[in-house]
């Protein structure tokens, strides 16, 4: 089946589990998704998600579309998929592709900061916060003297912050609620609310069940080294 889903933050809450804890998480639409094409080599899916006007596209837009007898969608994007799963062009492909439990990528477009200073930007320490140091925030030497004489690439300096692709890896699936197709998931995804984001299946956990609970690991205690109170014969 395709391993992932095109979908929309919707902005965060909290829920409850079944133990009472308080979670937190983002509320994510999360399709529905239609197929538009099948590509044999390397196996792939493109999945379009929420219609769109058709005055806001070209002819060429139109025709894909048309060819593929689905209505116009807004968002495009190829997904892996295993060999010998069946899809069809025009297929619809919900959030009961994940079930709660799930570890999941989030890619997305960052909130955008503005311009910034080296210090938030890049985690700067600073320089002496003395009343006569006149370097607290500035972003001192560059490298730029005699030798070499120019500044490297790639140098941390201040300038736009955000407003650039990301990917959280390994946020799990709390909840799912299939008949408004939402995923609720638990930490901080990437985007502004009613951004588009990209949600694919983990490759790197594998699901485990909420139910699960992590074993404690109790370490051996090595009698010769004994507490102060035991010493003394406390309790």
């Amino acid at each position: 089946m395709v391993r992932g889903l095109l979908g929309k933050k919707l902005g965060m809450t909290q829920i409850f589990d079944k133990d009472g804890n308080v979670v937190p998480v983002t509320v994510v639409e999360a399709g529905p998704c239609y197929v538009l094409e099948l590509q044999e080599s390397p196996v792939k899916v493109k999945l379009g998600y929420e219609e769109a006007r058709e005055s806001r596209l070209n002819k060429a837009q139109l025709g894909f579309f048309k060819k593929s007898g689905v209505k116009a969608l807004r968002v495009i994007k190829e997904f892996e998929t295993q060999e010998g799963d069946p899809c069809e062009i025009g297929q619809e492909i919900k959030a009961d592709l994940f079930q709660a439990g799930d570890f999941v990528d989030v890619s997305g477009v960052s909130i955008g900061k503005g311009f910034q200073g080296g210090m938030k930007r890049w985690n700067w320490s600073g320089g002496p916060a003395g009343h006569g140091s006149m370097h607290h925030r500035r972003v001192g030497s560059i490298g730029s003297s005699a030798d070499p004489s120019r500044t490297f690439k790639g140098r941390h300096m201040p300038g736009h912050m955000g407003a650039e692709k990301t990917t959280t890896q390994g946020l799990r699936v709390i909840d799912v609620d299939i008949e408004n197709n939402l995923l609720m998931i638990k930490g901080a995804v990437p985007g502004h609310k009613r951004s588009y984001i990209v949600i694919n299946k983990s490759k790197r956990k594998a699901f485990r069940s909420l139910d699960e609970k992590k074993a404690v690991h109790v370490g051996k205690k090595n009698p010769m080294k004994q507490s102060k109170s035991k010493a003394k014969g406390k309790k």
